[in-house]
């Protein structure tokens, strides 16, 4: 194990089971807390502010800061606070929109720059119509991350995005895990670098994949998605694989 400085890890499949936590996730957390490294809790779902997160965990026992979460929404107004144009059309809840007021973004549906979709459940046909209008005349696509479904069938951004992209025949640019554009924002939100952060995560096509594309070490617990079946359905291997994150002592 190379010196590290910084844990990111995942939150859904790694310390929680819907809204409860996951047998040696309170140990774990707590280990990280007591290790004197920076840390990070990572979200792809968009539609939860920082506040709404340490809510979340605090609820399941445990009491984190709220600057210990990073979501795909923030990773979103970061990288659109680097590119021309300060107007969107948002399809998405106001945790997304919230972020990109505080990059200086103007919410609107005259001549937007961009079209983000994130995570929402009012979603409906005047939306599809006007996101695809927009794009058809030269509004960059973007969205917060490509799950396509959530717990129990829940629609996520990338199924949201479907319709749009079929109509306009232009594919979205996602922020969210896997793209190393979100752990490239995460890791500058804590001032480190890549070659001395791990990530720790549930999916083998997210976590994972966005940790060995942004040159991390990757840990892989088996306690969410991906199960050890999987690893041999993809070209790449976790630097590290534990049962849950409770079991893992690399810091």
């Amino acid at each position: 194990m190379k010196h590290i400085t910084t844990i990111i890890s995942d939150i859904d499949g790694v310390i929680l089971h819907n809204n409860a936590l996951i047998e040696g996730a309170e140990g774990y957390i707590r280990r990280i807390q007591e290790s004197g490294l920076k840390y990070l809790f990572l979200t792809n779902y968009p539609s939860q502010t920082r506040k709404d997160l340490k809510n979340r965990i605090a609820n399941a026992g445990v009491d984190l800061p709220e600057e210990a979460f990073y979501t795909s929404a923030m990773a979103t107004a970061a990288f659109l606070a680097r590119q021309d144009g300060k107007k969107a059309y948002v399809i998405g809840d106001a945790a997304l929109t919230h972020e990109l007021y505080n990059v200086g973004f103007l919410i609107t549906d005259i001549d937007p720059d961009f079209v983000v979709v994130g995570e929402t459940k009012s979603y409906n046909w005047e939306m599809i119509q006007k996101a695809s209008w927009f794009i058809m005349n030269g509004a960059r696509f973007i969205g917060t991350n490509p799950d396509v479904a959530g717990p129990k069938g829940f629609p996520a951004c990338g199924a949201l995005c479907a319709p749009i992209e079929r109509i306009t025949g232009k594919r979205p640019f996602f922020v969210g895990k896997p793209s190393a554009w979100m752990m490239r924002a995460a890791l500058n939100a804590v001032d480190s670098h890549s070659e001395e952060s791990i990530i720790v995560g549930d999916n083998l096509n997210t976590d994972i994949l966005a940790g060995v594309q942004a040159g991390m070490d990757t840990v892989l617990v088996l306690s969410g998605y991906s199960c050890a079946d999987d690893l041999g359905k993809v070209p790449f291997r976790p630097t590290h694989v534990f049962e849950k994150a409770g079991d893992i002592d690399l810091f």
